[in-house]
């Protein structure tokens, strides 16, 4: 049974590594094409950045944890964590068309607009898992 377990230890690892780069990929992304600069607002301590890119980050993982569990291969899983980070920036500009002064609603601190964002993302991360299953 522990040789079983210890036998899996490189696939763990090798899927774990994956999605850690794509989270770190996700995020270069989407701090990229977002018009505000979220760490930098984070780092000031404004609440709505975190918020919004707290849930956008749970809107990506979310599908990213699908595709760990269907995906056979680590290309699987590159080729759907690329579709989760493509599903959340069509969703940032869908929000922004909603809300064209997004960013400075953000970085103004504006909560709603934040959670606007952030739960439209997390929606959408989870449908996109849902998706994923079939």
């Amino acid at each position: 049974m522990i040789a079983e377990a210890l036998a899996k230890l490189p696939d763990f690892a090798l899927f774990f590594a994956g999605s850690l780069a794509l989270v770190g990929l996700y995020l270069l992304i989407y701090t990229l094409a977002t018009s505000h600069n979220e760490f930098g607002l984070i780092r000031q301590n404004n609440i709505a950045a975190a918020l919004s890119l707290g849930l956008s980050l749970i809107g990506f993982a979310l599908p990213l944890s699908s595709a760990i569990v269907h995906s056979t291969t680590i290309v699987d899983l590159a080729v759907w964590g690329i579709v989760a980070i493509i599903v959340q920036l069509v969703v940032y500009a869908l929000v922004r068309l909603v809300l064209p002064n997004l960013s400075s609603r953000i970085a103004s601190g504006e909560l709603a607009a934040a959670l606007f964002l952030g739960a439209a993302s997390l929606a959408a991360g989870v449908i996109n898992a849902a998706a994923m299953s079939y």
